[in-house]
């Protein structure tokens, strides 16, 4: 049934099938259910060319293709992917993985600062606030989604396993990058976000609704802490690597 309302994005289709269906161009392809969900630019690909992944799948768009990998390790295989930016585009890719068998995800990427974090710093999100469109298309309308505790347990085990400091935090998930106003940063601070991105609202509302677990690790990147004084600092490059080791060792322990 269709909830209505005045605005079109709050109205919502809890139960008719999709037309296009996100598996539509994979019936039958079966991905691995353990998935790294990354944003680190030439870290992905360099990685999965060093450890001779294997390309499973390839996601087409009209602008570009992008491999699906699967790194086959010795206890189990995990599926390596490196998203286009955007609550849009990454839900669209990560809806057709968790359509073909990805019920495990860990999203890894950075973030920009509302507060004084420095950069590199390792920030646990345990809720989106919702402040880009698409999630409202895979849950009802709410200001928050909740992220899921079994893969937050995973990644704070790892975090803690390997003796690295990290915070909780909530997160400001918006896909208006150049709308990011002085007086809206400093009223998402106020309400508790610390941090802001693009995604992670979109891709734990979809899991949600697919029925996967999804936990997501970020490091701090830019810096919107002074609202008179942008700082793009090193933009979180130099963590690349490590965020991607990270979040391997997140899924190989997650039971």
């Amino acid at each position: 049934m269709i909830t209505k309302n005045e605005l079109p994005i709050l109205e919502f289709d809890d139960s008719s099938p999709e037309v296009i269906p996100p598996d539509h161009d994979w019936t039958g392809h079966a991905l691995p259910e353990k998935c790294l969900f990354a944003f680190l630019g030439d870290s992905v690909h360099e990685h999965a060319t060093t450890h001779d992944a294997e390309v499973a799948q390839t996601f087409q768009t009209v602008t570009h293709d992008i491999p699906i990998y699967v790194l086959h390790e010795a206890a189990e295989d995990i599926c390596l992917v490196q998203s286009p930016i955007g609550a849009a585009t990454s839900a669209q890719l990560l809806d057709t993985l968790v359509s073909c068998g990805c019920r495990k995800v860990i999203a890894v990427g950075s973030c920009g600062v509302l507060a004084d974090i420095g950069e590199n710093a390792l920030i646990v999100p345990t809720r989106a606030l919702r402040a880009e469109g698409t999630s409202y298309h895979y849950l009802p309308a709410s200001r928050y989604v909740k992220l899921d505790e079994e893969p937050i347990a995973a990644i704070e085990q790892t975090l803690q396993a390997h003796g690295l400091p990290y915070a909780r935090c909530t997160t400001w998930s918006t896909d208006g990058f150049f709308r990011e106003t002085r007086d809206m940063v400093a009223y998402r601070l106020e309400e508790g976000c610390s941090v802001v991105e693009m995604e992670c609202a979109a891709l734990a509302a979809c899991c949600r609704l697919r029925g996967a677990a999804f936990g997501q690790l970020l490091f701090t990147a830019d810096s919107l802490a002074d609202v008179h004084d942008y700082d793009a600092r090193g933009f979180g490059v130099a963590s690349h690597e490590k965020a991607l080791l990270l979040g391997l060792d997140i899924l190989r322990g997650w039971q």
